[in-house]
């Protein structure tokens, strides 16, 4: 039987870093960005549906989605921010969700389903359980300075622009501190998937 992770983290915490060292260790990872990029690509179902609504100005000289044209758009007025979420986000949802049932056919141990807005997606309920990375808000906010080389008022507008940190910490049933050591943060890892192979199989 397959164990079902729902994996999520404020911006900059180190979620990703968490998906991968649960990818090395031999989980299966079904990631909601991979996805969305790939349902984005010419010719498929998110592609098709923003050409059809936007029209071809958010297209590059390529052909392909210009994300910047589209953000513009989409900030510019919450109405399109809402079309966009109601578009996208059920196609995402379709399509992890039969990545989710390749893995349970094949009795994967572990899936991670590595999804930034977990619960404000009510994706959680997939899962048997969400695992959430974090650090402090004042290491978040350096953090997300240094990563995306923006100021603090701007990082600080994207932290505040997610779900609070301490309503994700409430509802997540493990909170994973990374703010430590590269080595520390394994460590926690490690013991975690250790204790629910042991679990699922005693």
């Amino acid at each position: 039987m397959t164990r079902v992770i729902g994996l999520t983290g404020g911006i900059a915490c180190g979620k990703s870093t968490v998906s991968q060292m649960l990818g090395k260790l031999g989980a299966c990872i079904i990631d909601a960005d991979q996805i969305a990029h790939a349902l984005s690509e010419p010719g498929k179902a998110i592609y098709q549906a923003y050409v059809k609504h936007f029209g071809s100005g958010i297209l590059t000289d390529e052909g392909c989605l210009d994300r910047k044209a589209i953000a513009e758009r989409v900030f510019a007025c919450s109405e399109e921010k809402q079309w966009l979420d109601s578009t996208a986000f059920p196609l995402i949802l379709e399509e992890l969700k039969k990545q989710l049932a390749e893995a349970q056919r094949a009795k994967v141990t572990m899936a991670v389903l590595d999804v930034p807005l977990l619960f404000e997606s009510g994706w959680d309920k997939l899962a048997e359980e969400s695992w959430l990375v974090y650090v402090s808000e004042g290491e978040q906010l350096r953090r997300l300075c240094l990563r995306d080389k923006c100021t603090e008022e701007q990082a600080l507008r994207r932290i505040r622009a997610q779900m609070p940190l301490a309503e994700k910490l409430a509802r997540a049933e493990v909170a994973i501190d990374n703010s430590g050591t590269m080595a520390e943060t394994r460590r926690i890892v490690k013991d975690l998937w250790k204790e629910r192979i042991h679990e699922q199989f005693a």
